[in-house]
């Protein structure tokens, strides 16, 4: 059995908690639920860091675990319970107009309305600048499949921010 140092631990960490944290924001919506996403997968990590074969890089290994800790909480009851919670007492935080004006808050808060599916694939193809064939690694898909989504997401996405003109939808 092998066992990490507590310094090459704090390496990897520090290499790839950013990442990892920015990604799980963008499945779950949510920066406490993220935080601790990402936390459970460095422990994961610490824990049964033997069962990293080195098949793919680190990087990949690590943001496969996050993904599917993401797929797990999107399921959960927690986040269910949470979400109609925030509903019926309104407590979801109001949108500041003046912020949501900036292009950038625009796009986001339409990619984080897609499908998992289809969010999924925007974010790791134009976010985290992954190629097709490394996606449908990470999920475990065909490339046609990873190609699909992306095609039927940024059509979603023109349909939705079709009062704009955006450069990266219109291109083909």
């Amino acid at each position: 059995m092998v066992q990490l140092e507590d310094a090459s631990f704090q390496t990897i960490i520090h290499e790839h908690n950013d990442y990892l944290l920015q990604l799980s924001y963008l499945y779950v919506k949510d920066w406490n639920a993220a935080e601790d996403i990402v936390q459970e997968v460095f422990i994961n990590y610490w824990i049964k860091s033997e069962q990293f074969q080195a098949q793919s890089s680190l990087r990949t290994y690590l943001t496969r675990m996050t993904i599917n800790r993401c797929k797990d909480y999107l399921k959960s009851w927690r986040y269910r319970t949470q979400t109609l919670t925030n509903v019926f007492t309104g407590m979801i935080r109001p949108k500041n107009r003046l912020i949501m004006q900036d292009e950038q808050l625009i796009v986001a808060d339409a990619v984080l309305s897609l499908p998992i599916k289809f969010r999924e694939a925007i974010i790791l193809y134009y976010f985290k600048e992954l190629t097709i064939r490394e996606i449908a690694t990470i999920i475990n898909t065909s490339e046609s499949t990873i190609k699909y989504r992306l095609k039927t997401a940024k059509e979603c996405l023109k349909e939705n921010l079709s009062t704009q003109q955006w450069e990266v939808l219109t291109s083909e």
